[in-house]
């Protein structure tokens, strides 16, 4: 079986009732098998049932870490792409409140494709690319939406060796369908054409290459 993202050989790692994974052995990255990815239908239910209240406080500290990288780095006034906004784009509205120009896209809930032909100062994935059925074709379009000097910022957990995966509460959620190793950033860092690579607890970001080159 071939990686989704890198390409690489993958082969067997754990199978549930319901579910079988495979994992890469080049990029480490931990994938369902494409004869159990949920169809759209599944996944807008699943979606649905998400209570995503831009007023939740507990929602607001959830995204703070994000926000709050975004607003370090970025001027007032910044242009961003929420990119898997969802039913609640809490830190869209966040960022907003603080002065950033904000744009929404869902392929469920904002489905507007024009705004993928424009380019960004800044994108935010919040717990998004690890909903990516074909990861390759989704950041490769990511870093095409990004302007010269501009950073993708993305919150997910990521898959080490210590977890004990038949019981990872991150496996749990059918549509949660490609688990991301460190080797799996640094390969997406390296092959589709970021300048940078910087992890802070759930918080990836990754920096678009420098306008001169």
């Amino acid at each position: 079986m071939e990686c989704p993202l890198c390409s690489g050989c993958a082969v067997p790692f754990f199978n549930s009732k319901t579910m079988a994974y495979l994992q890469c052995t080049r990029c480490h990255g931990v994938f369902v098998h494409p004869d159990n990815l949920p169809s759209p239908a599944h996944e807008q239910t699943r979606y649905l049932e998400h209570n995503n209240d831009v007023a939740d406080p507990g929602y607001q500290a959830f995204v703070t870490p994000l926000v709050q990288a975004v607003l370090g780095d970025c001027p007032p006034g910044s242009e961003g792409l929420d990119y898997g906004a969802g039913t609640g784009p809490v830190a869209s509205h966040l960022l907003t409140d603080a002065g950033m120009s904000m744009t929404l896209y869902d392929p469920f809930f904002w489905a507007h494709p024009d705004v993928l032909n424009r380019t960004y100062d800044f994108i935010i994935c919040c717990e998004v690319m690890e909903h990516f059925h074909r990861p390759r074709e989704e950041f490769l379009r990511l870093r095409s939406l990004l302007r010269p000097g501009g950073t993708l910022y993305c919150m997910t957990d990521l898959y080490r060796e210590e977890l004990h995966f038949k019981s990872w509460y991150y496996k749990d959620d059918p549509t949660h369908v490609f688990f991301y190793h460190l080797d799996s950033l640094t390969w997406i860092r390296e092959h589709l054409h970021f300048r940078s690579l910087n992890l802070n607890g759930r918080l990836v970001r990754l920096g678009t290459m420098d306008p001169q080159t």
